[in-house]
């Protein structure tokens, strides 16, 4: 079998008497898109920065790309590509001004070629001259993007790329990704957005440093182990009232005109999600599960169990 393009046990990482990643264990396949998932503050960028050699780890061990994360950092560097939360690229500077300072940072010779080729790649040539401070959004990811792959990595890490990007340009940006790994090219990302981590292979899911869920989205729900019920009808504000912290109810959202109920215990839940529903003269039905349900469960879980 092949080895994996990241293979770390035991990943942990202190800074003064806090321990903000605690035993992470983590494999990516090579080609694998793999989701990282977790609240803000949980660990998936120090764990995202020590995987690609720019922290070292206080514990565990691993391999990324098959070299050693504590004793061959700078031979990850070269072949993973890092994408920041924030835009970290001369706004004073042009497109093309920019990717040419990336090749020079990599020694790639021809530099003129490599940066030709990366903007035509990227779809990026006709703004070749454009300023990056002058760029929305959805062309500044683009161009940061375009910085990560120039250099061909074996492995890209992407930290939130998509945060305050519109709706279409995040859909070109997965469809961009997903035609990489078609190629053969690993990424880890980390989002917020649960359709993105639907587009996904796999997922994991992090909180307070700890690694406590992962594999495919399907499995990820089923594993998570909660009943889902709707109620919709005229009075769902009541019924929104009466069933948050009653017997077997975990949360209660609002979903349009709809009451999305979820818990842990499905016939609590049901016996208590029918009768509200009776005394309030809306109708409850059973539904699915969502990631989204997933999530704001483990989110709701770890809240008191901070390291």
């Amino acid at each position: 079998m092949t080895a994996p393009a990241i293979s770390v046990t035991g990943l942990t990482k202190r800074f003064g008497a806090r321990t903000v990643v605690d035993g992470v264990t983590l494999s990516v396949a090579k080609g694998e898109i793999m989701g990282f998932l977790g609240p803000n503050g949980s660990g998936k960028t120090t764990t995202i920065r020590m995987m690609c050699g720019l922290l070292e780890p206080d514990g565990g061990e691993g391999r990324v790309l098959g070299h050693d994360i504590r004793h061959e950092r700078r031979a990850i560097k070269r072949k993973v590509g890092y994408m920041t939360q924030r835009f970290s690229f001369y706004e004073d500077l042009t497109i093309a001004e920019n990717l040419n300072f990336v090749a020079g940072l990599y020694g790639m010779k021809p530099a003129r070629k490599a940066v030709r080729d990366t903007l035509a790649d990227l779809g990026l040539t006709a703004r070749r001259d454009q300023l990056a401070g002058s760029l929305s959004g959805g062309w500044k990811q683009r161009l940061a993007l375009a910085a990560c792959i120039m250099h061909k990595p074996d492995l890209l890490m992407l930290d939130e790329p998509t945060a305050g990007v519109d709706p279409k340009a995040r859909r070109e940006f997965w469809d961009e990704i997903h035609a990489l790994a078609d190629g053969g090219l690993t990424v880890l990302v980390s989002t917020h957005y649960m359709d993105e981590a639907e587009r996904c292979h796999r997922i994991a899911y992090i909180s307070f440093g700890h690694l406590i869920a992962q594999g495919k989205v399907p499995q990820v729900v089923r594993d998570a182990g909660l009943t889902t019920m709707i109620i919709t009808g005229p009075k769902t504000a009541e019924a929104a009232r009466l069933l948050k912290g009653a017997l077997g109810v975990d949360q209660v959202a609002p979903f349009g005109a709809t009451l999305h109920v979820v818990g842990t215990d499905a016939e609590l839940l049901k016996k208590t999600v029918e009768k509200v529903a009776r005394d309030t003269g809306n109708a409850a039905a059973d539904s699915e599960t969502s990631l989204e349900d997933v999530f704001i469960q483990l989110m709701g879980e770890s809240e008191d169990t901070p390291t």
